[in-house]
């Protein structure tokens, strides 16, 4: 059948014109969801603060608060409300108190001012109004309350987002390279700050990633997929059926498990339970060249997985690491941090042979080849 569209000149504009409008319907949507999302973690910091002075004069009152709000809200809401999540709304509210709220919307509402009598303010603002004081996304706050060191820094920065339209990863690098220092120092303020407010390639978010932020995820409750590509998504489901397939040690727990570090988000490809040794066994998946670097980072799961997902009376995590070259493979068990040697060669002698798991990989990245999910010669990557 004859594909009529090739021989249409103005098929090219149709197209881009109805990807242009998908694309700002995107990033639309993600700045309304962001607003909003913004506008109720003020008002949590809110309650929570005004709730935690009633318990001021008891030690360790506000930690404890957050750790019962977290496993209550967690349980009826899921993802999101951990203790730093909630550690952070607080330190939002307090980073932008009422009184700059009721300055900037009675910016906004010059006819109707708000006015902040006994604490009220916010019990007299709906959501949608709180969503106005913020233009900017939840993630850029974050990086705002948590990275910068005065008002005077976390005033500039907010500005300078403002006008530049600048992505969270522009703002990131931004404040990673002292940017306000920098221009505080400058002789040439204005050339200063006109040179480095250009954006760089690697700053541009995608309506995509924009509509994907973990933080937009959490707040909808949406489930998120993290696979590159279809040969990874392949082997990561061939390599859980591999190692249920070897006994019954192995207890699958998950895919894509996603922590969060500081700023920074992260994802395992797979996370399981081994009943013997009475560990979580990490596992992360590389289509590169394994690295020093993937090695540190599989060290940081491994800590993280210790603190918040180790269980009392289980042994310490152990981390996996899988290298699917398409000429090589490699496996690598992660065992420094183990809490003694006898433990160190025990965790050795029960998990599987690495060299098992990196002739495993290669026969199955060869069918899948052979099937068509990927040619040899495809550059493959993984963040």
């Amino acid at each position: 059948m004859t594909d009529l569209t090739s021989h249409n000149p103005e098929y090219g504009t149709f197209h881009g014109d109805i990807v242009a409008l998908l694309d700002a319907a995107r990033r639309a949507a993600a700045r309304s969801v962001n607003a909003l999302m913004t506008g109720t973690y003020w008002e949590i910091g809110r309650r929570i603060v005004e709730f935690d002075q009633g318990g001021a004069g008891r030690a360790g009152y506000g930690q404890a608060l957050l750790k019962r709000l977290s496993a209550d809200l967690s349980a009826r809401f899921g993802r999101g409300f951990g203790t730093d999540n909630l550690e952070q709304m607080r330190l939002f509210y307090l980073a932008y108190p009422p009184d700059r709220i009721s300055e900037t919307l009675s910016r906004k509402l010059p006819a109707k001012p708000v006015s902040e009598k006994s604490g009220t303010l916010s019990r007299k603002l709906s959501l949608e109004q709180l969503a106005s004081v913020f233009p900017l996304s939840w993630s850029h706050y974050v990086h705002l309350v948590r990275r910068t060191r005065s008002v005077e820094e976390r005033e500039f920065y907010e500005g300078e987002a403002l006008r530049g339209g600048w992505s969270v990863r522009q703002l990131d690098r931004q404040i990673a390279t002292q940017y306000y220092t920098r221009a505080l120092l400058s002789k040439n303020k204005r050339a200063m700050l006109e040179k480095g407010s250009r954006p760089q390639a690697s700053d541009s978010v995608t309506p995509d990633e924009a509509i994907k932020d973990p933080y937009v995820l959490e707040f909808l409750d949406l489930k998120d997929e993290y696979s590159e590509s279809q040969l990874e998504e392949a082997l990561i489901h061939r390599l859980e059926d591999f190692l249920l397939e070897l006994g019954g040690d192995f207890t699958f727990v998950g895919r894509q498990r996603r922590l969060r570090i500081g700023e920074s988000w992260f994802r395992v490809d797979l996370l399981f339970f081994h009943r013997r040794l009475r560990c979580l066994v990490i596992i992360d998946l590389k289509l590169t060249e394994l690295n020093h670097a993937d090695v540190g980072q599989m060290h940081m799961y491994c800590n993280y997985a210790r603190e918040h997902w180790m269980l009392p009376g289980e042994n310490p995590p152990v981390g996996l690491i899988l290298c699917a070259r398409t000429n090589a493979a490699v496996a690598r068990y992660a065992l420094e941090g183990l809490s003694n040697k006898v433990l160190a060669a025990e965790y050795q002698t029960v998990l599987p042979d690495e060299k098992l798991l990196a002739d495993e990989l290669v026969k199955t990245r060869r069918e899948l080849e052979a099937r068509g999910l990927a040619r040899p010669s495809d550059p493959q990557t993984h963040e």
